[in-house]
């Protein structure tokens, strides 16, 4: 698996697996959009607290911060968003059971169990409370 890690002053890297770059290729053809970026960000909420997402997006803002992968697929997360993912892996895995990216984030102290949904350490106090005894989420 060929990957592309990205440093940004002084943060750990990003790193861009080979299927996570053919994927974001595939989409942005698929939907007619030479040009553009994938935005990577997180937002409260979830389960665990905080959520990823990702966006297609035609202007990155100046204060983003850039990764090029493979192929010049460009990346954008804006400063906030980086430090909670600064370190993570970005994969696309496509199985039997569907496909997705997936974040593999160091960060992270703990995750809902469908991976979308993370807790950062020294932030429990904005975490929501699972609400399943099992663990599970209801993303």
């Amino acid at each position: 698996m060929e990957t592309t890690d990205i440093t940004h002053e002084g943060l750990l890297s990003i790193t861009v697996t080979e299927s996570a770059a053919a994927r974001i290729l595939q989409l942005m053809e698929e939907r007619e959009l030479e040009g553009y970026s994938l935005r990577l960000f997180i937002s409260g909420g979830g389960c665990s607290g905080y959520q990823y997402g990702m966006a297609m997006e035609a202007t990155p803002r100046d204060d983003d911060i850039r990764i090029i992968a493979q192929d010049d697929v460009q990346i954008v997360i804006d400063p906030l968003s980086y430090s909670y993912v600064s370190g993570a892996t970005i994969d696309y895995v496509d199985d039997l059971m569907g496909g997705g990216f997936n974040i593999e984030n160091p960060n992270a102290v703990s995750t809902c169990g469908c991976g979308n949904s993370f807790k950062a350490e020294g932030d429990e106090q904005n975490a929501a409370p699972h609400t399943h005894a099992s663990g599970g989420c209801n993303c």
